[in-house]
């Protein structure tokens, strides 16, 4: 049913309306549960909701039950990696009778978020615990974004079934866009990580893996530093899209890597009211932060926005000192007065062919790395400060320096720098068109008011472990399971989820027979 943003907003009146075209009395209702909700402003503004109603006498729906066993004494799996995928794939393991060991690099969740403060404040970057590595992955500090288009790979509503479970809110389970918030994600993961250990699985932080065990072409497990050796019947790769060290480990090792193309680009930040005004045509009223969701191709180039972030904030992603990296996220009311979003553009094995000879299959990582070296290096502001280099929207589509830069959600701070006289020469000039071209489709997009930061380096991973279609193995090394974004199956957090739990499947087959 199609309502005003007034009425969608008033419990009450969603459930008198849904009564009333269901053709029941509301004496007799037993339940109305939403379904689905979404914002249309195509030809004025409503919010589309499909709701089921329930009667008097109806059998109610059926809860989602999880068989999460006691697996104390059960086979043991060791998964690299603390984020979706990994956490997904040992919940899965749980249900299907085996023990997971999760080894987490960095620290978990509260001490964690202690870490990322200090970068916000310009006191440096712990390499081991930042908004990538750590509790829960790159996602709890970075949102918690659940739209996909994989919801034909593994059980999508499950994994959402999942998080609510541990502690999200039951809108995740209807909205168009579901969103958990960045203030409400730490107690989820740490949740899932109770049931985890409630039901003998094992969770390990500070548990940086440097090598890997590999013995007549088969897996035995992973060694933790400083020389600790970790052993299962199966490893999990489930590292995340910055865990560079693990690729260089496995490539030392000689286990097959592929190169891949991936993308990079800017974040680029306006005030919500302008993004709100474009979007809603001036009507506002009890409606949420208004996104957007825009592509281009430029040049046979794609150019598009990337994990949009309404009434959000930029935040700093680097793992390293020496490097600059923004990312983008929301709390769970969206209510920041800024809207951002990653623009970026494809990077293509070609654009970084100039280093192969010297990398090899990580040559990708390279050109990624160089970028935000170059990045920080523009920013300046010494080897802790997390100052980033930005230009105005309109003078980066214009190709001109900016004399001051408009107020930022980015807490450690911005400096002017032209991006567009120093990124590579196909990205910028992609960039710009696009953004120009994002403009005439947005009227007031490219603004003053706007201002694009640098780099959005870590949108995938520029390598791929390979794995057979079937076993879901590594193809030369039984028992190694490459999972999620790191390992170049994933792009967020539910199809990381999904792969995660698909894994566990593949595992227990394996073992099991």
């Amino acid at each position: 049913m199609q309502l005003s943003p007034r009425q969608a907003a008033d419990p009450g009146q969603v459930v008198s309306i849904a009564t009333r075209r269901a053709g029941v009395s509301d004496g007799d209702v037993a339940l109305v549960r939403i379904v689905s909700r979404s914002v249309d402003a195509r030809r004025g503004v409503k919010v589309n909701l499909t709701v089921e109603v329930f009667v008097d006498g109806e059998g109610l729906p059926e809860p989602v039950r999880f068989d999460f066993r006691d697996v104390d004494h059960g086979t043991p799996v060791v998964i690299v990696g603390g984020g979706p995928a990994g956490l997904f794939c040992a919940l899965r393991l749980i249900e299907l009778g085996l023990r997971p060991v999760v080894l987490e690099r960095g620290k978990e969740v509260v001490e964690r978020g202690k870490d990322i403060a200090r970068i916000n404040r310009n006191q440096g970057v712990d390499p081991e615990s930042n908004y990538a590595f750590g509790e829960g992955g790159a996602g709890t500090f970075s949102d918690g974004k659940l739209f996909t288009r994989s919801k034909k790979r593994g059980d999508y509503r499950r994994v959402l079934e999942t998080l609510v479970h541990h502690g999200a809110s039951p809108e995740i389970l209807y909205e168009a866009h579901p969103h958990i918030g960045t203030d409400r994600l730490p107690r989820v993961m740490t949740a899932i990580r109770q049931t985890i250990l409630d039901c003998g699985g094992e969770v390990v932080f500070g548990a940086r893996v440097s090598d890997i065990e590999v013995r007549d072409g088969r897996v035995r497990g992973v060694f933790v530093e400083p020389d600790t050796l970790v052993e299962g019947a199966a490893v999990v790769l489930a590292t995340g899209h910055s865990a560079r060290d693990v690729y260089r480990v496995l490539h030392r090792r000689g286990v097959a890597l592929e190169a891949k193309p991936f993308a990079m680009g800017v974040r680029v930040e306006h005030p919500q009211a302008l993004i709100d005004q474009i979007q809603y045509h001036g009507h506002t009223e009890y409606l949420p932060a208004a996104s957007y969701s825009l592509t281009a191709q430029v040049g046979g180039r794609g150019v598009y926005s990337f994990c949009m972030c309404p009434g959000g904030f930029i935040v700093p992603a680097m793992t390293c000192s020496d490097e600059s990296v923004v990312n983008g996220m929301s709390a769970s009311l969206r209510n920041s007065p800024f809207a951002n979003s990653g623009i970026v553009t494809e990077v293509r094995l070609s654009d970084f062919g100039f280093l192969e000879a010297e990398f090899g299959v990580l040559a990708g990582l390279e050109f990624q790395r160089r970028l935000e070296r170059e990045a920080k290096a523009r920013a300046g502001g010494g080897e802790d400060s997390a100052v980033a280099p930005a230009q105005r929207v309109s003078d980066f589509v214009a190709g001109r320096g900016s004399g001051s830069l408009p107020a930022s959600s980015y807490v450690p701070g911005l400096v002017g720098s032209r991006l567009d006289g120093w990124l590579p020469g196909f990205m910028s000039d992609v960039l710009r068109a696009g953004i120009g071209e994002f403009g005439r489709r947005m009227r007031g997009f490219v603004t003053d008011e706007g201002v694009v930061v640098g780099v959005e380096s870590r949108t995938s991973t520029p390598v791929r472990v390979p794995r057979d279609g079937a076993t879901l193995q590594h193809p030369a090394v039984g028992g190694l399971y490459p999972a999620g974004e790191g390992a170049g199956y994933a792009g967020g957090i539910v199809s990381a989820a999904l792969d995660g739990a698909r894994i566990a499947e593949a595992i227990a087959t394996a073992i099991n027979g």
